[in-house]
């Protein structure tokens, strides 16, 4: 049996004449830019963090790009972030022209470290950016308390985390901004691009919202030089269908890592740890795994999806060189980018599947005379 990495063919089916209808209508009415359904998407989405504003975007690159950007920064001002992420969440911070500064991520739940954070600050440093890696929130606490004693802004990256949880806060709940991707594999995927920013404060908010049009508050008239990062009616119309469904499908998610991590024990692999306090949604489930690169090659001999997420820590990526980012600077990083693979997931995945899965993975290591 051969299980692909999602099946979203499967999603689809489930909701297809409910999306079908929306798109329908979209095309009847002609209106295909910042209309109604966008601003139900963007109800749904504050109301689910408890935020005050919602701003659909374009993208969820452009979500941080757009929340740095309120910012304001100016030259040698510093972000400070994870290295093990995907490139977005530091191109977006040096195309707005700040500089993002590395630290290294905790072993367990792969998210960036608040202490190590606290080690970087500097005279410099604007803005804290943690990300909610594979679906499992940092602690709220922890950087609500470093940013007030530091007087920064945090920038939550919660591109993977759409109704995650911890400590009784949504992803997305605590930082005066919070970036979404609604790219087609997150556990809110559209049909294509789009992302959303999240906010509770009035100034920030009205900066990125004026700023997805070009930074402007009236047509043909510019406060600001914005990009083009609006959220089109279309992939709004298929999120606020499917946001009827995101409850369910996270606790389908969190069923399949249950069963992951009990077919996996006993087995050389580490699976991944939900930390106290939190709901984990696993946009991805990855696991440490000896011989990584053996192991995928089996998996892939017998139809199994897997997938590296990241294989280049961002501080040893060759178009961020002149950052100074050297071998063995982020050692933790380091290593989850040699040993981590992602199993297939999605809230479509059967406990058959599940089990081929896990099945593939113990005839490896038990193959291998582990």
């Amino acid at each position: 049996m051969s299980v692909g990495m999602l099946n979203l063919p499967a999603q689809f089916a489930e909701i297809k004449d409910e999306v079908l209808a929306e798109v329908r209508d979209i095309f009847e009415t002609q209106t295909f830019i910042l209309g109604a359904r966008v601003k139900k998407i963007e109800e749904q989405m504050a109301a689910l963090a408890g935020a005050k504003f919602a701003i659909g975007v374009s993208s969820g690159t452009d979500a941080l790009l757009l929340s740095v950007m309120a910012l304001k920064p100016k030259s040698g001002d510093e972000v400070i972030t994870t290295p093990y992420t995907f490139f977005a969440t530091a191109s977006s911070i040096i195309r707005a022209g700040a500089t993002p500064v590395f630290v290294d991520v905790d072993e367990d739940t792969f998210n960036l470290r608040a202490d190590l954070a606290e080690q970087a600050v500097t005279q410099r440093t604007r803005a804290l950016l943690p990300v909610h890696l594979f679906g499992q929130m940092v602690a709220p606490s922890e950087w609500i308390t470093l940013a007030k004693k530091h007087n920064l802004l945090i920038i939550e990256d919660a591109a993977q985390a759409v109704g995650a949880k911890r400590e009784g806060i949504v992803a997305g709940g605590f930082g005066q901004l919070a970036c979404f991707s609604f790219y087609p594999t997150k556990n809110l995927g559209g049909a294509g691009d789009g992302g959303m920013v999240l906010s509770n404060d009035d100034a920030l908010a009205y900066d990125v919202r004026i700023n997805r049009v070009h930074g402007g508050k009236d047509r043909y008239f510019h406060d600001q030089i914005g990009i083009c990062g609006r959220l089109d009616e279309i992939q709004a119309a298929v999120l606020a269908v499917k946001f009827r469904y995101l409850d369910k499908w996270n606790v389908r998610r969190r069923a399949i890592a249950k069963m992951y991590n009990e077919q996996l024990a006993g087995t050389p692999v580490t699976c991944p740890k939900e930390a106290s306090g939190a709901y984990h949604t696993y946009h991805q489930y990855v696991i440490r795994a000896p011989r990584r690169d053996e192991l995928m090659e089996h998996l892939k001999s017998k139809g199994i999806g897997n997938m590296i997420y990241y294989p280049i820590p961002l501080h040893l990526q060759k178009c961020f060189d002149f950052l100074g980012g050297k071998p063995g600077q982020f050692p933790v990083s380091e290593r989850l980018a040699r040993e981590t693979v992602a199993l297939p997931m999605s809230s479509e995945l059967t406990d058959a599947e599940v089990q081929e899965v896990t099945k593939a993975v113990r005839e490896f290591y038990g193959n291998a005379g582990a």
